[in-house]
């Protein structure tokens, strides 16, 4: 658990001083996420080691549940010090969005990701949480109702076909889960003879629109850009995620029309040893879709079964901003794992 402590909280105090602070202290924290994390990536050896799967691994949840309220308090950190007097100003006022943005992206959502996959309701409600405070709410029905069902097919929303660019399946992807949670959410409740009031599409909105009015008397119209600013630049991160994750890769259909069942083949993995372990072993994704309910610790990694990415999931990410050099790049990596290409 020492690599996930130090990846996960190392970044804190530096965002706080971001916020609070003028000088540096923005762009150093921007520079910490992006370019010191590559470097390190580039220079340390690749982490192929396998943890026990059937351990317990409390301290793992533990540090979900630190982050997930971490993740609130910096929210208001940044809402109150970015957006209001007192904190940074000026043209720092950039960095520390995107730092924080980065932050929110590439550790508070696979944090979140790991809380509503856990099978207590108080672990749930929190990951809930912290998306609606990102305004991503659904997200936190339609992947697992959604995404997780029909994964690496057409009727997942949130998996990029072959040729694909980013642009478009960023669209896709934020209307289309949004559509389908909310579709899959309505049907459970009707079955479960439930009223509205316990639809999770309303809370998701209550949160968001809280969020929104508290931004706003911290920080007065300044703090709600502030707040819409990380929000969507962390949505961005979110869906680049699914975007590389799953790109080009499909699920076999069977001879009674449905999907083969999902295997270590459907999802492109990564074994860098630092922001794996920033994102909770998130880039250890084709074992997460094959055994959801287990905890990050505990996520394995198989060089021959599984597709890797030639280069760390954030610098993939970075690639796919850039539609032909993604192509250019990927298409040639999909060669070995896509039937049809």
């Amino acid at each position: 658990m020492t690599g996930f402590l130090i990846a996960t909280l190392l970044p804190v105090p530096l965002l706080v001083l971001a916020a609070t602070m003028p000088g540096d202290w923005a762009l150093l924290a921007f520079a910490y996420l992006t370019l010191f994390t590559a470097i390190l990536d580039h220079i340390l050896p690749k982490s192929w080691r396998n943890q026990d799967a059937a351990q317990e691994f409390r301290s793992g949840h533990g540090l979900s549940v630190a982050l997930g309220v971490i993740h609130l308090f910096l929210v208001i950190i940044a809402v109150r010090y970015i957006g209001g007097p007192g904190g940074v100003s000026g043209w720092d006022t950039l960095p520390a969005i995107l730092a924080y943005g980065i932050y929110f992206g590439q550790v508070s959502h696979p944090n979140a990701h790991e809380l509503i996959h856990r099978s207590g309701r108080e672990a749930r409600q929190l990951g809930r949480l912290v998306y609606s405070t990102m305004l991503f709410g659904h997200h936190a029905s339609a992947h697992p109702k959604v995404h997780h069902v029909f994964v690496a097919t057409e009727m997942d929303p949130n998996t990029a076909q072959l040729g694909e660019g980013f642009y478009h399946f960023f669209r896709k992807a934020w209307i289309g889960s949004f559509r389908e949670g909310l579709r899959v959410e309505t049907r459970d409740l009707r079955r479960a003879g439930r009223g509205w009031l316990h639809h999770p599409y309303v809370g998701y909105v209550a949160v968001g629109l809280g969020m929104m009015a508290l931004a706003w008397l911290l920080a007065g119209p300044e703090g709600l850009g502030v707040l819409l600013a990380i929000s969507g630049f962390a949505q961005v991160q979110i869906l680049l995620s699914d975007y590389v994750q799953h790109y080009g890769l499909e699920r076999g259909i069977r001879p009674d029309g449905k999907p083969e069942p999902v295997g270590p083949q459907h999802s492109w993995n990564s074994p860098h040893r630092v922001t794996s372990a920033m994102m909770l072993h998130a880039p250890r994704h084709s074992d997460h879709h094959i055994h959801p309910d287990r905890i990050y610790p505990g996520l394995q990694l198989d060089r021959e079964a599984m597709p890797m990415l030639p280069r760390s999931l954030p610098v993939m990410a970075v690639v796919a901003l850039f539609p032909p050099l993604w192509r250019r790049v990927m298409n040639r990596q999909l060669l070995p794992w896509q039937r049809d290409f």
